[in-house]
């Protein structure tokens, strides 16, 4: 074969890698079949080019086959529905019993789609002119080519694709980890720190460290927002978390470096904090949110480098969240809110921060306005109405609140429209009317006794406090049923028993 067909194959095979971020995949042992693949392209995504002097037709259409099925297994490894490859054959002369339809028919496989297309002596250049893949190429060959040209064009080709696969190598590899591992640290002290203090499983104990507790937010300790990211509840939480932590947080730590790390990991943390507080009411601690943050970091370098995602990781990160999701929505005691909060926190933090190299000051605020009015949107939502749209556990904590600190007039306006508008429960009477009786409203104070007791009739202490009113209206009688319920419900109780005692000596 002339020496100029040699410097074609590997001039095309340059100006694929070079210009139109084709990757190899494959070359031959004696360098005279190339495979080469762009994962961001419908169209062309997978190029083979053949440099051989074609002699029979037959010949062409068995290598079509074996290509066909090449393909086939090649669209399997790559996890692709189609795969539309186009066949290069670099060749002299047409195959001597040319048959005209032989590279105008695509050849069909399954789901795998073969163009076969003929470039042949001097009509070469002409054709890749033609071609909408290679239309922008410089394709004039030198009237004379030597050895050493075409050592030249294929080390262009070996050079640029090397270069392209350290420059993907570099997107992996930005820095050493150092604070995964002291994340990983923190949140273990923390954790024996609550074992020595109570246990990791205690809610008290949760509650004194800084765990999410939506009543103490309410009323102002929003330091809870960051403070829950470092908390595990039980062994077995902390393990998986900080198994997760290792494998995620060391992949986004390399890639984004060691700021933007932090930054992603505390503000996804944040947001899952934020998402748990806003739709769910129930106490709760864990890396979790932060963790799915990292998953959104992750889907962030795909939404910028797509190619070199779905080739590595990206299906499989795609799956693991997936199906984190769906065991969340199946399986009880997972606060799923916090994780897709986190995971929407995550990605919205790594677009504000960006990739190293992928800075782009108009699109890093655009997402920082957009995060803060979503932020904003949601906690208006979430905080600014009524007590009366609020669950009936953060209602009953936040009165609770307000009880210890002896604020009675404002726990009674908190839950007066939980009672008239919302759902309450026993607590929430009885709260109600411990707010009332302090305010020596005794009227109302009897209502809301009765309802507790209606809603739960083995409320003890309702009974208790029922029966206290009922003394100083002069009902007696029925003060003694309810003081002897709250003596046979708890009597370890000393007071139940005194008044029980007491009231039964009077009748």
């Amino acid at each position: 074969m002339d020496l100029r067909y040699h410097y074609l194959f590997w001039k095309v095979a340059h100006y694929l890698v070079e210009y139109k971020q084709y990757r190899i995949l494959n070359l031959s042992p004696d360098q005279d079949e190339i495979w080469l693949e762009n994962s961001g392209m419908k169209e062309g995504n997978i190029v083979r080019i053949v440099r051989k002097d074609l002699d029979w037709g037959n010949w062409v259409k068995r290598d079509l086959e074996l290509t066909s099925m090449n393909g086939e297994k090649i669209r399997k490894t790559l996890k692709k529905r189609q795969l539309h490859i186009k066949n290069l054959y670099i060749s002299t002369f047409p195959p001597v019993d040319g048959d005209p339809d032989l590279f105008l028919d695509p050849v069909n496989r399954h789901k795998t789609t073969i163009q076969p297309i003929l470039l042949d002596g001097d009509e070469s250049v002409e054709k890749l002119k033609a071609h909408p893949l290679f239309n922008d190429g410089d394709w004039e060959l030198p009237p004379e080519v030597l050895v050493a040209n075409v050592n030249w064009i294929k080390n262009m080709a070996m050079t640029s694709s090397s270069k392209q696969i350290q420059k993907e190598r570099q997107l992996f590899e930005r820095g050493k980890p150092f604070f995964t591992y002291l994340f990983i640290a923190v949140q273990v002290i923390m954790f024996l720190i609550l074992e020595m203090n109570g246990g990791s499983k205690d809610p008290e104990t949760l509650i004194q460290f800084g765990a999410k507790y939506n009543p103490l937010m309410i009323e102002g300790e929003w330091w809870r927002l960051i403070t829950p990211i470092f908390l595990h509840i039980g062994l077995l939480h902390l393990l998986m978390n900080t198994l997760a932590l290792y494998y995620l947080g060391m992949a986004v730590e390399k890639m984004f470096g060691r700021l933007r790390f932090v930054l992603i990991y505390i503000l996804s943390g944040v947001a899952g904090t934020l998402a748990s507080f806003l739709f769910t009411s129930n106490l709760s601690a864990g890396a979790s949110g932060a963790i799915f943050g990292c998953f959104g970091a992750l889907l962030y370098f795909g939404v910028l480098h797509p190619n070199v995602f779905f080739r590595t990781m990206g299906t499989n990160i795609i799956a693991v969240i997936l199906l984190n999701l769906v065991l969340g929505f199946s399986l009880p005691g997972i606060d799923n809110a916090g994780h897709i909060g986190g995971l929407i926190g995550g990605f919205l933090a790594a677009g504000i921060v960006s990739l190293p190299n992928a800075i782009r000051p108009v699109r890093q605020l655009l997402f920082l306005l957009g995060s803060i009015l979503i932020t904003g949107i949601l906690v208006w939502n979430g905080i600014g109405e009524d007590s009366s749209s609020w669950d009936v556990d953060t209602a009953n904590g936040v009165a609770q609140e307000k009880i210890s600190n002896q604020e009675w007039a404002e726990a009674e306006d908190l839950l007066t429209p939980v009672v008239e508008e919302g759902a309450p429960n026993a607590q929430t009477y009885f709260y109600l009317s411990y707010a009332e009786i302090k305010q020596n409203k005794l009227a109302p104070a009897k209502k809301h006794l009765t309802s507790a007791i209606k809603e739960d009739d083995r409320f003890h202490e309702a009974h208790y406090n029922l029966a206290l009113i009922l003394i100083d209206t002069g009902e007696r009688e029925e003060a003694y049923l309810h003081a002897k319920k709250a003596y046979e419900l708890n009597r370890q109780d000393e007071k139940y028993e005194k008044l029980y005692k007491e009231l039964q000596g009077s009748n």
